[in-house]
């Protein structure tokens, strides 16, 4: 009997520790936990402009988080930025959020914080019941520097002739290192590039205006420093207005039947005039597709000028198409497309060999949809010239070529209808007409003179 109620209070015990001293030991492992909470901010840049945002994150796993809170400190004064209390979900649980984004602005000369060093401060603290349940608190600073006044720019070439559909040159120079400076002409922006100068703050920005872009069209040069201080200087340009070629292509069955085959493009099989169709999805989809591609190239250029002197062109050749020619394409009597031309079109003898118009480096040497098989030569700075229908090549990308070498010959790759270059450039994401790069006193004139003026002023 003694036994038995030995065996009883044991147990007692046992069910007192499991149901007691348990959960009160695990509340006291969890709930007294000392990891502090995690403070992350990103900051595109250590220097804060006028106004600038940073995204502040915190969390906390096991407690939760209990408090933010962000200053700014400069010459001994502090600033509150930022503070929050999260919410509670009680003494067991601790805090509802364990994870949380903050957006905040900060706009030095609101609060009166002048340029300078200053330093960061942010303190997170969770619902940990350390220190007598004020909980692990977490600290996070980082040096800044304020800086509100915007970049100077200063022009340093002098007439800007440009044509619709051409392009131009500007050189200036920037009070302070920039990361990101340029023309911007209308809407669309053209990057300027340091380094052809010994004076890194001086940069050369070749820039276009599309068939579109005639007089009244916005060119200003833009410059945004490491705090995001932006600002814009114009120069002195004329633009010169034109009126683009329209011409009529006729499409006929011995066309499409010879050229569609060539192009994996699905139709309808429902389609009562399937080579119609797909001639105008090859047209316009593929088309637009090549453009996409086209701007993925050139997105990535050198920082180094390659090319000196006039563009060469296919030797004893005729002009067949010109650049924005305005097409309308008939078939059978009806006008079934419309399509801008952007380049122009030279045919010699078939396959005649084509050369490299000026030293650069090969960007792209591929088949591109209606361009067929297509080479692109990087010159560096923006600069781009483009050679497609060829029958074949025998470069590579990534290889320098020098200007007058042997890259491909001519051919009917592509939505060719005959044998014939295709040649084309860019400046940056914009085709411009390849006619001024073929005349050296416009490149005289409008580019190889101005740098020359501004290096030997400088």
């Amino acid at each position: 009997m003694k036994n038995k109620k030995k065996n009883i209070k044991s147990r007692l015990i046992v069910l007192v520790c499991f149901i007691v001293i348990l959960p009160v030991a695990w509340i006291l492992v969890v709930r007294l936990e000392g990891e502090k909470p995690s403070i992350t901010v990103e900051l595109p840049s250590p220097s804060i402009g006028k106004t600038q945002e940073l995204t502040l994150s915190v969390s906390d796993a096991k407690s939760g988080v209990r408090r933010i809170w962000i200053g700014l400190v400069k010459d001994g004064k502090e600033v509150v930025l930022f503070e929050k209390d999260l919410p509670f979900a009680g003494l067991i649980r601790g805090g509802i959020i364990h994870r949380e984004s903050f957006k905040i602005v900060i706009e030095p000369v609101k609060i009166g914080i002048t340029d300078g060093k200053a330093i960061l401060r942010m303190v997170a603290r969770d619902y940990s019941w350390r220190r007598w349940l004020h909980g692990n608190t977490a600290y996070l600073e980082k040096d800044v520097i304020i800086d509100t006044k915007p970049p100077e720019v200063g022009i340093l070439s002098r007439a800007h002739n440009v044509s619709q559909g051409g392009a131009g040159l500007v050189i200036y120079r920037v009070s302070e290192k920039c990361p990101k400076s340029g023309v911007f002409v209308g809407k669309n922006f053209f990057p300027g590039y340091p380094g052809y100068f010994k004076d890194d703050n001086m940069s050369i920005a070749f820039f276009a205006l599309d068939y579109k872009q005639g007089p009244g069209t916005k060119i200003f040069v833009n410059a945004t420093d490491f705090a995001g201080n932006s600002s814009r200087a114009g120069f002195p340009h004329y633009i010169k207005g034109k009126v683009f070629k329209k011409d009529l292509l006729e499409i006929s069955d011995r066309f499409l039947n010879w050229k569609m085959p060539e192009f994996d493009v699905d139709i309808s099989p429902d389609s009562k005039t399937p080579l119609v169709e797909k001639f105008l999805k090859v047209n316009n989809e593929v088309r637009h597709d090549n453009y996409k591609q086209l701007l993925s190239i050139v997105e990535n250029t050198d920082k180094k000028l390659y090319w000196k002197g006039t563009f060469l062109r296919l030797p004893k050749s005729a002009r067949k198409a010109g650049f924005a020619d305005h097409r309308r394409y008939r078939y059978k009597g009806h006008i079934i497309d419309r399509q801008i031309h952007m380049g122009v079109d030279l045919a010699s003898v078939a396959h005649s060999p084509v050369s490299a118009s000026n030293t650069g480096k090969v960007a792209f040497a591929e088949t591109m949809g209606i361009y067929g098989k297509t080479v692109i030569i990087d010159h560096g700075f923006g600069l781009f010239s483009m050679y497609s229908h060829l029958s074949d090549f025998n470069v590579k990308k990534q290889q320098m070529v020098s200007k007058g070498k042997i890259i491909g010959r001519t051919g009917t790759t592509g939505l060719a209808g005959g044998d014939h270059l295709h040649f084309g450039m860019l400046v940056h994401n914009t085709f411009v007409n390849p006619v001024e790069w073929w005349d050296g006193s416009w490149i005289k004139n409008n580019i190889s003179g101005k740098i020359n003026t501004v290096k030997s002023n400088n």
